[in-house]
């Protein structure tokens, strides 16, 4: 190992070490502030100065899209009129790791005059900014990884991860779920994941490709061909689904000869495939596929509760969707 690798390492071991140190301190103070902003009627205003208004931000987002209203308040802009977002059912957390950044210090007088409630996640407890709050979260470590001591590295990470935890422990009072965490993120891949349905993707009707279980392997095959999915559902006089006919199926019973060919779709369909309802989730119907042994599947039927076949799922449908 070289001396680059050895350093790096050690900064990994100290902002490591700094996060571990913080374990004890959840404690009645943490429980203090979970309170107090479950109580709370407004919403988090994160505030902090440079690395720490950084980390405050981050925390402000995770806070919002888990269920718990926050927005970050510049503390130099505050001073400038911005200090009127601020109202006084709102919960302040301010971040400062010496507590006495000059910046933060200079809106307290107007966040107490407003009448907002006051945590402070400091690195100095002692602090003026710890003194005038109302309650003190010490997220302070023995030292930074910097070599020398100067730029804010073990501390920021350390007040991240407080924050998350404090972030996610309200998210677990919230009961917030998955669909709810959906409808803050339906731009991306997460909000597809969590809302799309199986119903929202299905090829129904005449893109359903079906068949009864009489009709023979060279029929059924001309319906696949034709629908472009790979595979046909197979259905008894009533509709009720029986079995399931893919492409690779087909190709398997070729390796046997062509008689087949001529024969009933039901000697050679796969009986009780995998199916889904069109209610579930496409993640799930994803799971589904992938998770089949002995090899993942392209398919899968989507039937009702009767088990009338009303859709055909393929693979290629979620990959389209970004459910990956």
């Amino acid at each position: 190992m070289n001396e680059l690798e050895t350093d790096a390492q050690k900064v990994l071991k100290l902002e490591a070490e700094a996060i571990l140190d913080l374990i004890p301190r959840i404690d009645s103070h943490f429980d203090a502030a979970v309170e107090m902003i479950l109580d709370c009627q407004g919403r988090v205003v994160m505030t902090g100065m440079g690395k720490s208004g950084i980390i405050a931000h981050k925390i402000s987002a995770t806070l919002a899209s888990t269920g718990t209203p926050s927005f970050y308040l510049h503390p130099a802009e505050g001073i400038h009129g911005d200090l009127g977002m601020v109202t006084a059912d709102d919960v302040v957390i301010a971040m400062s790791n010496s507590g006495e950044t000059g910046e933060v210090l200079n809106i307290l007088p107007s966040l107490r005059r407003i009448g907002a409630k006051l945590i402070a996640m400091v690195g100095n407890p002692e602090s003026t900014l710890a003194k005038n709050s109302d309650i003190i979260l010490n997220v302070g470590v023995k030292r930074e990884a910097c070599p020398l001591g100067l730029a804010p590295t073990s501390s920021t990470t350390a007040a991240l991860a407080f924050g998350d935890a404090l972030a996610l422990a309200l998210m677990g009072k919230h009961h917030f779920t998955s669909k709810q965490f959906a409808v803050f993120h339906p731009g991306g891949s997460l909000g597809r994941k969590l809302l799309l349905t199986v119903t929202d993707i299905m090829h129904t009707g005449n893109e359903n490709p079906v068949v009864k279980g009489n009709t023979t392997v060279t029929e059924a095959l001309f319906v696949i061909t034709d629908k472009g999915l790979g595979a046909v559902s197979v259905v008894d006089e009533d509709e009720v689904m029986i079995g399931l006919l893919t492409d690779g199926d087909i190709r398997r019973g070729l390796s046997k000869g062509v008689d087949f060919l001529k024969r009933p779709v039901t000697e050679l369909m796969t009986a009780n495939p995998k199916f889904i309802t069109k209610d579930k989730l496409a993640a799930q119907a994803l799971h589904i596929m992938e998770s089949h042994t002995p090899k993942p599947i392209t398919v899968l039927p989507v039937i009702d509760a009767e088990r009338h076949v009303i859709g055909l799922l393929h693979m290629t449908d979620l990959l389209r969707q970004g459910v990956v």
